[in-house]
């Protein structure tokens, strides 16, 4: 008895132990994240105030075309599609969820948050590297998706065929119900937002995630979950909101940097090797 205690006691110490250094990683690691910029750029916002003016309302000409000329004819054909075609896209629609991203993302992020101290400066420098990579990826997508979340029922747009029929201008502000969350599309920005930031990262990727984007986009059309306009504008604030965390991080030397120009510059990550050399160090 006295033996298994002692193993009890043990383990629930080292237990502690490992929760108090994750919460003192994580902690480091979010002061990091809101501390002042470090870099100091001649351009404030993702571009010079005349090309975001001529961006803005190109995308509002471009939704205001779709939402007259597309928003009915697309919903309305769509339900004419084989029922074994919106069976396919209804099983593909639901992984443009957030949380097939977030959760991992989050978990292996406070993974090497809790890896214990005692390995070579050079593999922790890896580790650190790793960890505002991750981090990068979770905020990419987790605070378009937030802001769109709470866009989406302020504008209130009803979903198609919500009164009945495949009316696109039904809108109820401030309507904290699905049926009226309508635009933009949730799905949309964590696909469009997951295209940006996974492929900044990783280049050669960028086919198989614009064909995971694009998929994405189409199944809420052909579930008749989402209009045209609502898709488009999710992509929109998806790519525009990962390119904004992109620079926040740019600012603040976290995985990327500024050059005088104002260019962003992604800083070299941990080659494959490395990681593998950490993986040894730590089975060992």
């Amino acid at each position: 008895m006295t033996v298994a205690n002692g193993i009890k006691s043990q383990a629930g110490s080292a237990m502690i132990a490992l929760l108090r250094r994750c919460a003192t990683n994580v902690a480091t690691s979010l002061a990091r994240l809101v501390r002042r910029a470090r870099f100091h750029s001649r351009q404030p916002w993702l571009l010079s105030p005349s090309k975001l003016a001529f961006s803005t309302a190109a995308s509002v000409v471009v939704l205001l075309f779709c939402l007259v000329f597309f928003d009915v004819v697309a919903i309305t054909e769509a339900r004419k599609l084989p029922r074994w075609l919106i069976f396919v896209f209804d099983w593909i629609t639901d992984f443009g969820k957030s949380g097939w991203f977030l959760w991992p993302l989050g978990v292996l992020f406070l993974v090497l948050a809790a890896l214990p101290p005692k390995l070579t400066p050079v593999s922790q420098r890896v580790v650190a590297a790793m960890m505002v990579r991750i981090g990068f990826l979770f905020v990419a997508v987790a605070m378009p998706g937030v802001f769109v979340n709470i866009v989406k029922k302020i504008i209130g747009r009803a979903r198609p065929f919500v009164t009945g029929i495949a009316d696109p201008y039904v809108f109820k502000p401030f309507t904290w119900g699905a049926a009226y969350a309508s635009m933009p599309s949730g799905h949309a920005v964590t696909a469009f937002s997951v295209l940006v930031a996974f492929g900044i990262l990783w280049p050669r990727a960028r086919i198989i995630l614009l064909i995971y984007a694009l998929l994405i986009a189409a199944s809420r059309v052909v579930v008749t979950a989402h209009h045209p306009t609502d898709v488009l504008a999710g992509a929109l604030l998806g790519i525009v909101g990962a390119l904004f965390v992109r620079r926040y991080f740019a600012l603040r030397g976290l995985g990327f940097s500024i050059g005088p120009d104002g260019i962003l510059q992604q800083k070299p990550g941990p080659k494959l090797k490395r990681i593998k050399s950490v993986a040894r160090e730590l089975l060992a």
